[in-house]
């Protein structure tokens, strides 16, 4: 059976999903074979395995890092939220049904024994399962039901290390605060802490991690990790979003409308890892300015978010800025957005109307289905080139005669098929398709730039930065302890 380590965070976003890639490249370059897993994954940011499965991007990030091609056992349990109180479940990567308030409870116990079950398969595959946790092992209203932070470690037998967001502020008192909400037993499970983005000397912490120490039931601490500025790896979360800066100087503005259901975010990393781009989330039309491209991404609620989109005037400035000659691009929901109606009369995503009007800028109709389509995909554009990415989506888009597709989807999951994919208007200044990844291929993102007036001659978009995550993380570390708390030698 495999050995196991676990990163839990002090909260979301603290850098669990980031530290557990670290590990798992790691002990790649050590020669084990490593895998990912977490139970149990709450983020509209998914991709699609090589079988056709549906889980968490991070997974995929994570196994990435490892070298090893993603499997849904990494992430047997993926919540998509669709409303405050409501969230699609797949499992296994599939559709499973739907959480709510009022059952989330029962269907717990049944998910508990697909995710023993995921992670008994992976670890009979692999030498290392690097575990990661979800938002705090210490919400003491949610520790009955959790089977995914000290319960899935203690199935494991994985000894945690608890990550704690120095930047943010307050990195001490959350750790320690952590510690205190544990039961005792709970506890013993955590070894370790691991401080992430520090920035300047970590001797000017003086005697902090020993007062850590001493206040904090003796736990340890591993290792203080630096700000790490600019890093090419996906995020999980979307909070990530707000943060997003401005580069004054950037040839080309391209505007992502960030809606309140946004799905499948780093589908623009490569564009932000491009010289001379620039791109931000727009909330509001007071921010939209006058960018180059105004692109609707995916999200898991398109007729709830279209909905958002005409209450808070955004679509009437999309309007305007595609009429001054603005590009306007959407990807999955967005392409639907883009359309002149979207019907769902079978309450697909359980919005309050069943048929919501579109922006027009596209003659096109979505109706709603209950199949959901999640494949890897290769496409054919109309001039020959073609382009690797994937599909998750509901609804099936029927175009007007004479409207010229955006591509022809040529395989899914490596079966030869004839799919038509996405539309481009007459004047090329609207497009849309339901491929993710589009701008991962570097000739189309290259060429798409090069329309809006981009002319630095080549990217600087680099491959992510596992290598360097890994140094700085490994530099980091004290070696004795995390060799005392993960015992390879027998592995």
């Amino acid at each position: 059976m495999a050995k196991s380590l676990m990163l839990l965070g002090t909260h979301s976003n603290a850098g669990k999903s980031l530290m557990a890639t670290a590990f798992c490249r790691l002990f790649a370059r050590q020669g084990y074979k490593v895998a990912p897993f977490k139970a149990q994954n709450m983020s509209n940011n998914a991709g699609v395995t090589p079988e056709g499965g549906e889980m968490g991007r991070a997974q995929i990030v994570q196994a990435e890092a490892a070298g090893i091609l993603p499997h849904t056992d990494m992430n047997p349990i993926l919540l998509k939220p669709q409303a405050d109180h409501r969230s699609q479940i797949v499992l296994n990567g599939k559709v499973y049904g739907h959480l709510d308030t009022k059952n989330w409870r029962r269907i717990k116990v049944e998910l508990w024994e697909a995710v023993q079950a995921a992670y008994d398969r992976l670890a009979s595959r692999f030498d290392v399962i690097v575990l990661e946790g979800a938002g705090s092992p210490a919400e003491i209203n949610l520790k009955d039901g959790d089977i995914v932070n000290l319960n899935m470690a203690r199935y494991a037998n994985a000894p945690c290390l608890l990550v704690g967001d120095i930047d943010r502020g307050g990195v001490f008192a959350a750790l320690a605060g952590t510690m205190l909400l544990l039961e005792p037993e709970e506890r013993l499970q955590i070894q370790a802490f691991l401080i992430n983005k520090f920035r300047g000397d970590a001797s000017l912490l003086g005697n902090a991690l020993e007062d850590l120490r001493e206040k904090a039931f003796g736990v340890p601490t591993l290792g203080v990790v630096p700000f790490l500025q600019g890093l090419n790896i996906a995020d999980e979360d979307a909070v990530v979003l707000d943060d997003v800066g401005e580069t004054k100087d950037a040839q080309i503005d391209i505007a992502v409308i960030h809606l309140p259901h946004i799905a499948n975010f780093d589908d623009f990393n490569p564009l932000k890892h491009t010289a001379n781009v620039q791109v931000r989330f727009v909330h509001d039309r007071a921010h939209l300015g006058k960018p180059n491209a105004i692109i609707l991404p995916g999200t898991k609620a398109t007729m709830s978010d279209l909905v958002w989109l005409q209450q808070v005037g955004l679509d009437q400035a999309i309007l305007r800025a595609c009429r001054a000659g603005t590009q306007v691009v959407g990807i999955c929901g967005g392409y639907q957005m883009l359309g002149r109606r979207l019907v769902d009369d079978l309450g697909v995503e359980g919005a309050s109307s069943t048929v919501v009007d579109g922006l027009h800028l596209l003659p096109i109709e979505t109706r709603f289905e209950l199949a959901k389509q999640t494949h890897q995909v290769c496409l054919k554009r109309m001039d020959g080139t073609q382009l690797q990415g994937y599909e998750i989506h509901v609804g099936e888009t029927t175009l007007d005669d004479g409207v010229d597709p955006f591509g022809v989807i040529i395989k899914r999951g490596g079966q030869s098929v004839y799919v038509l994919d996405g539309a481009v208007r007459a004047d090329k200044k609207v497009w849309g398709t339901y491929v993710h990844g589009v701008f991962d291929n570097d000739d189309f993102r290259q060429d798409w730039l090069t329309q809006l007036g981009w002319c630095w001659g080549e990217s600087d978009r680099a491959l992510p930065d596992y290598d360097r995550l890994a140094d700085a993380v490994d530099a980091a570390m004290d070696g004795d302890l995390l060799a005392r708390i993960l015992d390879l030698d027998g592995v």
